[in-house]
């Protein structure tokens, strides 16, 4: 006689601030090759979180990137972040032509105390592919980009 018994993955608050930065590293890259930002050919696609990905190969923007989601990182697990910001800018003007926000809610308990949550893979797999189809919904409805952009982050 067997028993079926459930595992739930205990998520730490290193662990979610690990998942959180890496998310948003693979937002920020969908966002920059929907709106145009870098060209579509600096992009290879690989599969992640169940869904195909772009992420950019131009080195630059990996670096800028990696040091986003690294300090990203260190923010989250402090309990220091309420919000990101991607803004989207005109090369030529520095006008604003964008801006993506993403709020950030920390568990405070977690912070503090160091407490831990139960959440499972598939759990969290489908709240990160609701967030990324609710960006590429979000990018149909947006007028084409007709100028050169730079891309700056606000850590709110």
């Amino acid at each position: 006689m067997s028993s079926k018994t459930t595992t739930k993955d205990i998520i730490t608050l290193r662990g979610s601030s690990a998942i959180v930065s890496e998310f948003f590293g693979y937002a920020a890259n969908s966002i920059l090759y929907n709106r145009g930002v870098y060209p579509e050919e600096s992009f290879v696609k690989v599969k992640k979180y169940g869904l195909p990905m772009l992420l950019t190969e131009d080195e630059n923007v990996k670096c800028f990137l990696t040091n986003l989601t690294t300090q990203l990182s260190e923010w989250l697990e402090a309990g220091k972040l309420q919000r990101i910001v991607l803004v989207i800018m005109s090369k030529s003007t520095g006008e604003v032509l964008e801006r993506w926000n993403f709020s950030i809610e920390t568990d405070k308990e977690a912070v503090e105390k160091g407490v831990s949550r139960e959440k499972s893979d598939k759990e969290i797999m489908r709240e990160i592919q609701a967030i990324m189809r609710q960006i590429a919904s979000s990018i149909t409805y947006l007028p084409c980009l007709d100028e050169q952009c730079n891309l700056q982050t606000l850590f709110l």
